[in-house]
């Protein structure tokens, strides 16, 4: 094995590597298809903040906007083709992929706007207009996992849509996440869809949890608080890893699969180490199990492949001591709940705030491409 790279060997255990970034340059570029071909990159995720880091950066998107101008769009039908472009050539690139794996992988993702994270029947209609318009098999439409998410999410799965849950930082959350996802799968079977057909993942988040929660283990300032740091995020994903096992061992279940269904993957998500004093690979190496997701950020991705040390699955028969983790950090004062709430309010609010930026510079974009004409 010396002579395989880290990136094949995570393959190896199970894991699926998808690339946490997606714009024009990395499509026209080949850049993309060079991590597909090196880097056992099988999949992409994208969400607001990435689509307003790639349209406002470079001139990639200038003859589009200049054209989209000319034709009288608004800001809003701007970005929606231009963003609905990329996923659809990314979904074209990827498709080889989809199609040797039964469209396990191969996948992009496109979220809703973030703006509709609170609004039910928004969503809804934002997802099925979106699969419309990408109008590839291989697209996963992203549904922020609020309350007001899951029975959209649901709903979408009943028409027949892939799905992509993202923002879950709880356990309690990921239960009702999986919850709404066979229930979505119970209704497109009763609709007459091929269950077979329908993939999802639930995007698991990572690194915020321990910034959170390490933030206010600094702040105790104790030995023992310290020695805590770092350790919050990956037991949380571990045992997320537990209540899948779980949930996809049931008698519910079962009847599903007998029908067809694929499990909905575990996918973890904010993988790239937000502190310098954790090792880079932190949330790659140490959540290998098969079946799973890993989205990563390019740094992350090249780290990963550069000095991973993979030593397959490093998952399962860890969630005792996972627990014992948690409970450590709650005896500290510190309130799980409260935690988890935050970080789901500050990641809508992160994404809202990015898609205002975007709203902002397109309208700026459009405003000179019309004078220029």
């Amino acid at each position: 094995m010396t002579d395989v790279t880290p990136t094949a060997q995570l393959s190896a255990a199970g894991v699926s590597i998808w690339l946490d970034d997606l714009s024009r340059e990395r499509l026209s570029s080949g850049s993309l298809q060079k991590l597909i071909d090196e880097k056992n990159v099988v999949g992409v995720t994208t969400n607001p903040s990435i689509f307003q880091a790639a349209i406002t950066s470079g001139k990639d998107y200038e003859a589009k906007i200049a054209e989209l101008a000319a034709r009288g769009a608004s800001v809003e039908e701007t970005i929606f083709e231009i963003t609905t472009a990329d996923v659809a050539d990314a979904c074209d690139l990827f498709a080889p992929i989809a199609a040797a794996t039964n469209g396990v992988d191969g996948r992009v993702s496109i979220e809703v706007d973030p703006r509709l994270a609170w609004d039910t029947e928004g969503t809804i209609a934002e997802a099925k207009r979106l699969y419309k318009k990408v109008d590839k098999d291989n697209v996963h439409i992203k549904i922020p996992a609020t309350l007001e998410g899951l029975a959209a999410i649901t709903a979408t799965l009943a028409e027949g849509i892939s799905v992509n849950v993202t923002l879950i930082f709880s356990l309690e959350r990921y239960r009702a996440v999986i919850n709404a996802f066979q229930g979505g799968l119970e209704l497109a079977k009763d609709n007459g869809h091929d269950l077979s057909k329908i993939h999802s993942v639930a995007s698991f988040f990572v690194s915020r949890v321990d910034t959170e929660i390490d933030k206010r283990l600094n702040a105790i300032g104790t030995a023992d608080a310290k020695a805590l740091k770092g350790k919050a995020g990956v037991a949380n994903a571990r045992l997320a890893y537990q209540v899948y096992e779980e949930l996809f061992s049931t008698e519910r279940w079962a009847v599903l699969a007998a029908a067809g269904a694929r499990p909905q993957r575990p996918l973890w998500a904010s993988t790239g180490v937000k502190d310098p004093a954790y090792p880079d690979t932190l949330y790659v190496t140490e959540l290998a199990a098969a079946g799973v997701v890993n989205t990563m950020p390019e740094n992350t991705l090249d780290a990963t492949f550069d000095h991973g040390v993979v030593t397959g699955d490093t998952i399962s028969g860890t969630y005792d001591e996972a627990k014992q983790i948690l409970n450590a950090i709650k005896a500290q004062g510190i309130s799980y709940a409260l935690v988890v709430s935050i970080l789901e309010s500050e990641g809508l609010n992160k994404f809202v705030a990015s898609w205002k930026e975007l709203l902002a510079d397109v309208d700026a974009a459009l405003a000179i491409a019309r004078k220029a004409s």
